[in-house]
């Protein structure tokens, strides 16, 4: 039955009573302590003492002491009431002889027996018995048990190799089928050896309704005592039962909000799978195993709230956070029965590798296309598709960079001598500003500009900015809309195009100024994110995040003369998170990036030009997520009892610094480009091996 994680869970059935009603307790036995809460003779008996020892052994299934020695039984602190229920003298008057002598029961003392276990307080009762249908009487007892929340566990009975009687459960099992008096709370007790196959004598779940409440446990060579001091291999449906009847004490005990069916359906639901696949003729609803029914089912949740729970993963980091999220995030959950569960968060929290810059950088299916007409320019770069064509962020070669330089993006126009507007698709609203400055940067392939790229996946929809000059004064205006792409796809659902998409709007206001050979812009940049916390997705149970950054971008960039170049670029930026959905908490962070090169005109040759860059991408430097989650569960009163504040840090250890040199040049009327690389710390993770390597490239247009 795999009891050994409810016992590693705490639960030994403490405090549960079981009633028994079979052929009485042994009195001088020690395997039960101070644990029988009552017992009467229902028969008409004066005494409980078992005369025939099989109600003993039924007894030590469920609750037999654990004392280190021999055996013990499935929930072996649980109290037990007895009610012997065997007609005096039939026990005492059993033929080995005859199969069909031995203890008998009427249905008027098993009726009695029931309900005076039901009045001790027990919240499972075990017969071990067998026999014609119940009586009126008896249905009556078994129905105000289950209306009082009891469970009820009846062997399948031991009738399986006689074909005359068919392998269908006994007779005596019918009520199971009756909902109305059953109401769900009935089991059948059929048996299997320890190898999972069922018994030969044990009756079959057969193809009727009794297929549905049809549950095995081992049933053959169950120790147990017999004949006052020994112990014997006893076998039968009589022994699985027990073990079924103890399984239900252990979930009274350790989950005690569970009602009498939803023990039932737990057990029923959880079986181990044998014989056909589903409920079968023979197994009915398989084996029973508590490790599985004692682990969390259907859907989980934060306890006191709607949040629901992935035991995969709850979050998806961005590029920003690297290997960030080392620490601890308890929480307690609720599972689909409302059970409760300490739950670890921070170990569902996925931290994707980096990106393959180089891969996404070299790109073969792109044709760049530019137009202009002194005053207004067109530029667009195709991505050709396996089922569409769609406008890509713009990746012009560096000569056409160079002669575009104060109109290279999707559609610029000079209104008149200072004032300039553009428009833009897949392209961002901060490099539609630098163009419209006429500011052009080298073109690296690794080594990004932090104040000219998000940091992490975003898809931008597209953009707007205009520009006025006043002098030597320059201030711009843009505005930009996409959607940021988590890859978290196997946890937050089957995805389009692998990603989940979530929009986030950005709007910039910059001033510019050329100082004689030195060019500087301040920018300042709202980010304003729906669903998403710097490009990370946060599920319901880490407060769904969504965010406000504010960016402070400085960039310079000086003529040195004699076609040397210096440039140097710094972002810093505040985050406050918005936590969702009913989880209490805060969060900020802060950020930085930077990129510093030096390049030169004609280095090799007069058309030729080579730059070197140093660079940091965005990265958080501190803060993190301030939750407030649930740290105990009250069942008494189906309640959080406390609450707890639990750090989530989204600073990483890791630290990527990109080392990068690019080289230009014509080559037979195209340009030939080559960019080595170095990378430290890939993609913020202080654990992954330095990351380098080159492209070289030809680019012809016609």
């Amino acid at each position: 039955m795999n009891a050994l994680a409810a016992y590693q869970k705490g639960a030994t059935g403490t405090g549960v009573t079981v009633g028994v009603v079979d052929t009485g307790l042994d009195a001088a036995s020690e395997e039960f302590e101070n644990r029988v809460v009552g017992s009467r003779n229902t028969a008409g008996g004066s005494s409980t003492d078992d005369v025939d020892g099989h109600g003993t052994a039924v007894a030590f299934v469920v609750a037999g002491r654990n004392n280190g020695v021999g055996t013990h039984g499935a929930a072996f602190d649980a109290n037990l009431y007895i009610a012997r229920a065997d007609t005096p003298g039939s026990c005492a008057s059993a033929n080995p002889d005859q199969p069909d002598s031995g203890c008998s029961f009427d249905d008027s003392a098993i009726a009695a027996g029931i309900d005076a276990a039901i009045s001790g307080g027990a919240r499972v009762i075990n017969l071990s018995l067998g026999g014609s249908r119940p009586s009126n009487q008896l249905l009556q007892s078994i129905s105000r048990a289950t209306a009082s929340g009891a469970v009820i566990v009846i062997s399948a009975g031991n009738d399986g190799e006689d074909p005359s009687k068919g392998d269908v459960p006994d007779p005596f099992t019918s009520p199971a089928t009756n909902n109305s008096v059953s109401r769900g709370q009935i089991i059948i007790a059929g048996s299997v050896d320890a190898s999972d196959r069922i018994s030969s004598f044990s009756n079959r779940a057969g193809t009727g309704a009794a297929a549905s409440f049809y549950l095995a446990a081992v049933g053959e060579d169950v120790r147990a005592p017999c004949d006052d001091t020994k112990v014997c291999l006893w076998s039968g449906t009589s022994f699985s039962a027990p073990q079924i009847s103890g399984a239900v004490a252990l979930l009274a005990q350790a989950f005690p909000n569970l009602t009498g069916k939803q023990m039932v359906d737990l057990l029923l639901a959880t079986a181990r799978d044998a014989g056909a696949s589903g409920t079968d003729a023979v197994y009915g609803r398989g084996i029973l195993d508590l490790t599985e029914a004692f682990a969390p089912q259907g859907s989980m949740s934060v306890a006191g709230t709607q949040q629901t729970v992935s035991t995969g993963v709850e979050a998806s980091l961005s590029a920003p956070m690297g290997d960030a999220a080392t620490g601890t995030v308890g929480a307690v959950v609720l599972d689909g029965f409302d059970r409760a569960y300490a739950v670890e968060l921070a170990r569902t929290i996925d931290r994707a590798g980096p990106g393959r810059t180089l891969v996404g950088a070299l790109r073969f299916d792109r044709r760049n296309l530019a137009a202009t007409n002194g005053r207004t320019a067109v530029a667009v770069t195709l991505l050709e598709g396996r089922n569409e064509t769609r406008v890509e962020r713009l990746a012009m070669p560096f000569s056409d960079a160079q002669a575009a330089r104060a109109m290279a993006a999707a559609v610029t126009t000079k209104l008149d001598d200072r004032l300039s507007f553009g428009i833009a698709a897949s392209e961002g609203g901060d490099s539609l500003v630098a163009r419209l400055s006429g500011r052009t940067d080298p073109a690296f392939l690794v080594a990004g500009d932090p104040t000219r790229r998000s940091g992490f996946d975003v898809d931008i929809a597209g953009s707007a900015a205009v520009r006025n000059r006043f002098g030597p004064w320059g201030i711009s205006v843009a505005a930009e809309s996409g959607d940021v792409l988590t890859r978290g796809d196997r946890i937050f659902g089957a995805l389009r195009n692998r990603y989940q998409r979530f929009g986030y709007d950005r709007f910039a206001i910059g001033v510019d100024r050329r100082f004689g050979p030195v060019s500087a812009a301040l920018t300042l940049t709202q980010l304003e994110e729906r669903n998403t916390l710097l490009g990370a997705r946060f599920g319901g149970a880490l407060g769904g995040a969504g965010a406000s950054t504010r960016f402070v971008d400085l960039n310079a960039r000086a003529d040195l003369g004699g076609g040397w170049s210096l440039g140097a670029s710094t972002r810093q930026g505040w985050t406050t998170a918005h936590l969702h959905g009913g989880i209490a908490g805060s969060g900020s962070l802060r950020t930085s990036g930077y990129a510093v090169d030096i390049g030169r005109d004609g280095a090799f040759d007069r058309r030729d030009h080579i730059g070197l860059r140093i660079a940091q991408p965005l990265r958080v430097e501190h803060g993190g997520l301030d939750l407030m989650l649930p740290s105990y569960w009250d069942y008494a009163s189906q309640s959080v009892a406390s609450f707890s504040d639990q750090r989530l840090n989204l600073a990483p250890q890791g630290r990527e610094v990109d080392a990068e040199i690019a080289y230009t040049r014509p080559l037979l009327g195209g340009d030939v480009a080559t960019n080595p690389f170095y990378r430290r710390n890939p993609g913020n993770f202080s654990a992954l091996p330095d990351d380098y390597g080159a492209a070289l490239r030809f680019t012809y247009g016609w």
